[in-house]
């Protein structure tokens, strides 16, 4: 089947991106009555991340389709926008954001954030069985199936993406060998689920006071960071000159170049040198994802120069470029949702949102217990379901210095994914009905 969307080449859909993020900030900070009425109520975050998966929806761009030539034969396609972001523009993002970041106050946050991580990743393992528990009830043909077929076996795949990332979901393919003809079903209900919990979550932040208030929570290690990170800022800015920005743009991008070097020689090192990272079926094979050392060698270069005078580009707007990285980052990631697939698999799909619900549960339950801020919590779940691509995103729409808060967890998801997504697929094998 042909899925050829109307525009397929990369610098136009770049450009239509582009044209979504000027409309929603010029709109955002437009003094109109009407748009101030609409932004009060929708995040400017959330239209730079919807606006992309109405255009995917409606088939004018499209992260990846198909073409059939004259004599049948099938050829895919892909985008490059979001790898770019992804690859590119992020580590440089995180870069320019951690720049100003005062490591200390970052410590001084407590452990209220790592309880709702890991919280988080309980909700996650005991939300697959419990979700296959409660649809077997009324439909156990959904939830059944045998040998390689066995539905348990796609949604272990899930339980890797939703705890760790795609390194994690590769390996839980491997390990338990699911039928790849039925793989598409399960990463459409990754994707949708996914991106729905994205969207309430964006949505909530222009709502975080209340929500804070209604948990009773203790909002003062955050504000203490956001202050101190405002103050330097205030304290060292000054009209930017081109110097100013093309150092900005050298510190992010040779960052983002030592990055690649580093992730591509470490992964290739211990794939080629320790079995268990190079057996797939192992769950250290998460080490040997490109992306994971990308993600750590970039946060933890941000993370020293810090402790540099380099910290004074953040007076110039370095967290402000890292934000416009960001930004594109969040229009690719909404690229990605084709909002028309939400019904493909209706059965599957209720499975993933009652998983996802349990899991969101869990973390309002413990955030009521502890009076952790909605960040933790917002933080804590991308740790998990979005990892290191959504997690920052979503950190740095509280404040740009909270960023690394988001990296830091994600880091630590990818380590613990495959192990946590193991415990969830054998909690799901013993539940799920035998057919």
């Amino acid at each position: 089947m042909d899925t050829t969307p109307l525009i397929t080449q990369d610098t136009i859909v770049f450009g239509i991106l582009m044209l979504t993020l000027g409309f929603v900030f010029y709109t955002s900070s437009s003094e109109n009555s009407a748009w101030k009425k609409f932004y009060k109520y929708i995040p400017a975050l959330l239209m730079a991340y919807m606006m992309p998966a109405v255009f995917t929806t409606l088939g004018v761009i499209s992260p990846e389709w198909t073409t059939v030539n004259d004599t049948g034969e099938i050829t895919e396609h892909g985008s490059q926008v979001y790898y770019i972001a992804s690859r590119y523009l992020l580590p440089a993002a995180l870069v320019l954001m951690t720049l100003s970041i005062d490591l200390k106050a970052v410590f001084n946050l407590g452990p209220k954030a790592l309880i709702m991580f890991l919280t988080g990743t309980v909700g996650i393992i005991i939300g697959g069985p419990l979700a296959i528990l409660l649809v077997s009830i009324i439909s156990p043909e959904t939830v059944g199936g045998a040998g390689f077929d066995a539905v348990w076996r796609g949604l272990s795949t899930l339980a890797g993406s939703w705890i760790g990332g795609g390194a994690n979901q590769a390996a839980m393919l491997e390990i338990y060998e699911f039928n790849t003809a039925n793989y598409a079903s399960y990463v459409i209900v990754d994707i949708v689920v996914a991106n729905i919990w994205m969207a309430i979550l964006l949505l909530g932040i222009g709502k975080s006071e209340k929500i804070d208030k209604w948990l009773k929570a203790d909002t003062s290690a955050i504000e203490t960071l956001k202050e101190k990170v405002s103050n330097y800022a205030s304290q060292n800015v000054r009209n930017p000159s081109l110097s100013d920005f093309m150092v900005i743009l050298s510190i992010g991008f040779v960052v983002v170049g030592i990055s690649h070097l580093g992730a591509n020689a470490i992964s290739s090192f211990l794939v080629e040198n320790v079995e268990a990272v190079a057996d797939k079926t192992s769950a250290m094979s998460s080490f040997g994802s490109q992306f994971f050392w990308m993600i750590t060698i970039a946060t933890f270069l941000g993370i020293i120069l810090s402790f540099t005078s380099l910290k004074k580009y953040e007076g110039a707007g370095a967290s402000k470029i890292g934000s416009v990285f960001i930004y594109i980052l969040v229009a690719s990631i909404g690229m990605k949702m084709d909002l028309s697939k939400i019904l493909d698999n209706p059965g599957l799909l209720v499975v993933g949102l009652i998983w996802m619900i349990i899991h969101v549960l869990l973390l309002i339950i413990m955030a009521k217990l502890i009076r952790a801020p909605y960040f933790f919590l917002a933080v804590g779940s991308k740790a998990n379901v979005g990892g290191a691509a959504s997690a920052p995103v979503v950190a740095a729409a509280f404040h740009p210095s909270l960023a690394t808060v988001g990296v830091l967890l994600a880091v630590f998801g990818y380590v613990v994914g495959t192990y946590g997504a193991m415990l969830t697929a054998e909690l799901m094998r013993i539940v799920a009905p035998q057919l």
